[in-house]
């Protein structure tokens, strides 16, 4: 297997990963929770990554990409620095134009889904992986495994902890596999799915 660039993302990366991401997220149990028409999920999730790393996670330096062997983003990852994953309110504010127009009549269930999940968030200092994912068409070439060790290596150097929310049950052995332990259940209410917190410690 050819090994597999990973670097920052520029700022001409937003689109492209936002558009990675949502392919990946399209099957994902609180994607198709959030929004159960598929062509609304399909229209409204790169609207919703694309702002969200717009104006929280690339601005805090924490996004990056694999890149394909025509150079072309093929996966991401969203971090957070450690004390950072919580929104300020200047960057929830420019970012409410684009989750109304990404949720549309569904931005109730986006702000109920992310205060279940803030409530439950470990306070302790620690590097949050919000996301990654990798586009269908690429998975297998290991993209995913070499934008986790990228950033796993920082938090190792860092003696940091690190945080994530699997949102299928069948990834856990995946993030486990990284140093990953299930901490606890996530429960959204309403009917909506169950995420399984996951806590790497220090090394």
């Amino acid at each position: 297997m050819a090994a597999v660039t990973v670097r920052p993302a520029a700022p001409s990366d937003v689109p492209a990963a936002g558009r990675v991401l949502a392919a990946a997220f399209d099957d994902d149990p609180v994607t198709e929770w959030l929004w159960p028409d598929v062509g609304s999920r399909r229209a409204g999730l790169p609207h919703m990554f694309g702002t969200l790393i717009r104006h929280h996670h690339f601005p805090l330096g924490g996004v990056e990409v694999a890149l394909a062997s025509d150079g072309s983003v093929a996966g991401a990852t969203l971090w957070d620095p450690p004390g950072r994953w919580r929104q300020s309110a200047l960057s929830q504010l420019r970012a409410l134009p684009g989750l109304i127009r990404a949720f549309g009549g569904r931005i109730m269930a986006g702000a109920e889904f992310a205060g279940t999940i803030e409530k439950a968030h470990p306070e302790e200092p620690h590097w949050f992986l919000s996301t990654i994912g990798t586009d269908p068409s690429a998975r297998g070439a290991g993209h995913g495994t070499a934008l986790m060790n990228s950033r796993l290596a920082r938090c190792d150097a860092e003696h940091a902890p690190a945080y994530l929310e699997s949102s299928k049950e069948s990834n856990v052995p995946y993030y486990e596999r990284f140093g990953f332990e299930v901490t606890g259940e996530i429960v959204i209410p309403n009917g909506g799915p169950t995420l399984w917190a996951m806590w790497r410690a220090p090394r």
